[in-house]
């Protein structure tokens, strides 16, 4: 039986994701559609690769994942294909790839099948759902397009090093307002070399010095910072909202300072 991720903007208010499952169902009635997320921010590309990057690996090979943010398709950005880790994933070549996969896939194709509608402003019902569908049914990428040989890069998720200071930004904030940024474990330790270290938000206007295994670890309404299972350092305050409370957006820098 064939699982098909739904990764959108829509929110789920209106009619989109409802139309793109009705498509899919009454050609492949048996599938499983699983909806990952309709509540990316509108035509934020960085936050849904993000978002599939930390669950596609939890889905059995062959899995199929479509991503609807910002689909709109150029010459220097087209839809495509790409096979990578036994699934498949199909959106906008808009550098999401490069958010989701970090330049390791096995095979990508452009998407040459016609739509089946007349009208280009809901190109995920009318040229994705026809693209998982014949996935689905087991259809070779070779019948979709031609080979593509080259993604377009939107850019990685790493930090930057300066001496003894690594200098990320807020890649993602979630529900809870907990601030997840770009800057991993393994470049954690590579740098601090088991240091003292200060992490700044805001400059100096907020600070931390350790890292704790949980949020309870710290009290109510105090700031907690953590590796998440997503291998990124993660900064929250316990039983708030960090992110209002404390005034911070996506790409808002943090630093680790070490001594």
């Amino acid at each position: 039986m064939a699982i098909i991720t739904l990764t959108s903007d829509w929110g789920t208010s209106d009619y989109y994701a409802a139309a793109v499952k009705g498509v899919i169902l009454s050609q492949v009635p048996n599938v499983t559609i699983v909806d990952i997320t309709h509540d990316i921010s509108p035509f934020n590309v960085a936050e849904a690769g993000f978002t599939v990057h930390n669950c596609y690996r939890n889905f059995p090979e062959g899995t199929i994942h479509i991503i609807a943010v910002e689909t709109i398709e150029s010459d220097v950005n087209p839809h495509v294909v790409v096979k990578a880790h036994g699934q498949y994933f199909i959106s906008t070549d808009n550098g999401i790839f490069s958010h989701i996969l970090d330049g390791e896939y096995e095979e990508a194709v452009f998407i040459d099948v016609e739509q089946d509608t007349d009208f280009y402003t809901f190109s995920t019902r009318d040229r994705f759902a026809k693209v998982a569908v014949m996935i689905a049914k087991g259809e070779p990428l070779s019948n979709i397009g031609a080979k593509r040989e080259r993604l377009n890069d939107g850019g990685s998720f790493c930090a930057i090093v300066k001496n003894n200071i690594i200098e990320g930004i807020v890649m993602h904030i979630d529900a809870y307002d907990n601030l997840i940024t770009n800057i991993s474990r393994e470049l954690f330790n590579e740098v601090g070399k088991g240091r003292n270290f200060v992490i700044k938000v805001k400059g100096d206007l907020y600070t931390i010095d350790e890292l704790s295994e949980s949020y309870d670890d710290v009290d109510p309404l105090d700031p907690v910072a953590l590796f998440g299972t997503h291998g990124y350092l993660e900064i929250a305050l316990n039983h708030a909202k960090m992110a209002s409370l404390w005034g911070i957006d996506i790409r808002s820098t943090i630093q680790v300072v070490f001594e």
